[in-house]
Parts: structure tokens; sequence; C-alpha cells
């Protein structure tokens, strides 16, 4: 239980109302209960703020006023962040140093303050740095180097001679340095081409969940600085991600593709190979890319257009029933004008009604012979 005054202090924000109010808890907007705070970082939120039966809130300072107790502060979700922490500590495993169910190499170089849980395999001439973190289950293959304070989760996989920076988290499932998808053919057979890059990811990286990223066949596969992929992201052999891009979930991303600095993919993005991705480009969920994209553009759909183009397009697409309706509506008009001129050019004239009828002559054996 803390006061608003005594989250106040712990956030270093400013309190607008009652101080004296105790909180027990911290939770979203929909979810905050009569005795915890919540957060809104944008006006957008007013109105369901005014809903909530939270008992205060943490604000930024542009936020319109309203009837809770609020703690002004400058960045919101890092101060919601510290408060969820301080109520709901994470929790600490036992394990500290090398478990002794862990297998590690005798040529390998384990820094101080790292944590090997158990089952983990550490291969030959592995190097981990200080601080290191390599969850149960964590397989690293011979030559492999992990940089200061990365945490591996259980399960993911390391191929051999891959590199891995400072401060990244790969997490549970993720396979790093696998054989890319490339094959030769020869007499009617697929032979596996060559596997001689590795994977590099530089430090502050983050992979999702059972994400998966290729070796290079000659150079590296490399990810960029601060990078950040989502669970459930293919990157194959080659490419060549920039810094900071994130990469949401399930995006696919073919060989020797290039990204530049600051990209976003939503999700289900596809890829085409050998294409270039400009710096600050956004590439919206489900798009289909087939060719390079310009830098700060966003791009929409499959195959992706300029998110002009696409709103336009989809805008007539939109139209497509009212129109079909209007195309059958205009058949049926001209089937009955069709109708219609059938029956007047078949109908006799006025001209040909007011004509007497023509005398036919009487037969031959009708006359007689004066």
């Amino acid at each position: 239980m803390l006061t608003i005054k005594e989250i106040a202090e712990l956030v270093s924000g400013e309190v607008i109302g009652d101080e004296n109010l105790t909180i027990s808890g911290a939770a979203p907007i929909r979810d905050a209960g009569p005795t915890e705070i919540t957060l809104a970082d944008d006006p957008r939120y007013a109105s369901k703020l005014a809903a909530s039966a939270a008992l205060a809130v943490i604000l930024p300072a542009e936020f319109p006023a309203c009837d809770k107790t609020c703690v002004v502060v400058a960045d919101v979700h890092a101060a919601f962040a510290r408060l969820v922490q301080h109520f709901c500590p994470p929790t600490r495993g036992a394990v500290r140093g090398i478990s002794p169910l862990a297998s590690v190499s005798l040529s390998a170089r384990i820094g101080p303050d790292c944590i090997i849980e158990p089952y983990a395999v550490i291969g030959d001439h592995v190097e981990l740095a200080a601080g290191v973190h390599v969850g149960a289950g964590v397989v690293i293959e011979p030559g492999c180097r992990i940089g200061s304070r990365t945490r591996l989760f259980p399960r993911c996989v390391l191929y051999r001679d891959t590199v891995v920076g400072a401060d990244c988290r790969i997490h549970a499932g993720a396979v790093l340095g696998a054989d890319g998808f490339g094959y030769v053919t020869r007499q009617g057979q697929h032979h596996l081409s060559a596997q001689l890059g590795r994977v590099v990811i530089e430090d502050s990286v983050e992979v999702g969940a059972n994400s998966t990223i290729d070796r290079g066949t000659y150079n590296d596969t490399v990810i960029g600085m601060g990078t950040k992929i989502d669970n459930l992201v293919m990157i194959a052999h080659n490419c060549r991600l920039g810094k900071h891009n994130l990469i949401c979930s399930q995006v696919g991303i073919a060989g020797s593709c290039r990204t530049g600095d600051y990209v976003v993919m939503g999700g289900q993005v596809g890829i085409g190979d050998h294409v270039d991705i400009g710096d600050q480009a956004t590439l919206g969920a489900q798009s289909g890319v087939m060719n390079n994209i310009p830098a700060k553009s966003v791009y929409l759909g499959s195959p992706a257009l300029p998110i002009k183009d696409q709103m336009r397009n989809w805008a007539v697409v939109g139209k497509i029933a009212e129109w079909y309706h209007k195309w059958k509506d205009m058949l049926r008009r001209i089937e009955r004008l069709e109708q219609v001129l059938q029956e007047e050019q078949t109908r006799p004239t006025a001209a040909q009604a007011a004509a007497p009828a023509t005398t036919q002559p009487a037969p031959m054996s009708d006359r007689r012979v004066a």
C-alpha cells in the first residue's frame, strides 16, 4: 500500500488532489479497481478515464483536467511501469552461477556474474561476457560470442559462430544462425548452397519467441543496434537490418534484403528477396513488398503502394458493390428499352393504318366475258 504522496515521490511526479489517498495497486483504465491507480497518456482517453473506477491516475502535463486525484509526470509509461513493479515485483529465480545440471565445455570462457540454468549446453570456445544469463535448455554451439548482460531465455538455440551483442534479449524458442534456404539444382537434385556467413546481432537488440534468423551464404546476416523483433518473425540469409527497426509479428523477409534505420514493419509484412527499404520507412500490416521502398515513406497493401494511392484504391473497392447494383439496374433498363424498341418496330405506323386496303383482282375463272 502506498499513499499518493509516496507514489509521487517514487515516480518524481506532482500531485493534484488528495495526496493522502491510499493505493493498493496499479492497473490499466478498463481494469483498475476503486483502490488502484491507472494511467492515461493521451487526451483522447479522457472519456474512458472519467468512466474508470480507478481512484487516481498518472498523467502527462498536457492532459485536460479531470475529477480524479492526479500524479503529473514527464514520462507516463516509465512512471507506471515503476509502480507496477513495486506492487507486483518480478519473481527472482534461485539459480546463481552455473547450475551443476548444465553442460559447459572446458574451453568455454565464462565471464563474472553469469547465470547458466539447468540443461543449458555451452559448446567449445564459446565466450560469455559479464552478467550473461543463459536460460534452461539453451543450446550455444561452438564459437559463439555473447555480450555483457544479454539474456537468453529458455530453449533458444544459437548455431555455430553466432555473435550477440550486449544488453540483448533473445526469447524462448528463437533460432539464430540456422542454414539459409538456398539450394543449387544439379542433375535434377537440390543441393544446399554454401553457408559460410554468420548471424551478428548488435547491442540492445530484442528477438521475439520462436523467431528465426538465418546465417549468410558468404557474408553475415546482421541485425542493427537497438532493433526490436517480435515473435514468429523470419529473417532469411544475407539480410542486413539497420538500427532501431521495429519488426512486428509474423513478418517474413526473404534473402539479401536491406533496411535503413528506424524502419517499421507491421504484422505479416512479406518482403521479396533483394529489396532495399529506406530509412524511416513504414510498411503497414500485411503489405507485400516486391520493389524498393524510398526513405520516409508509408506503404500499404499487396502489392505495396504509397499510402495515398492505396487508400484511393481501397476507396474504389469499397464502391464496387454499389456500382454492381447500378450496373444490374442499368442492364434491366436496357432490356426494357430493347423490348419497347422491338415492339415499336413491329407496330404499323399511322400512315399504314389510315391507308385503304388494296383490292385484289378476281381470279380468272370469275371474270365475265363481254
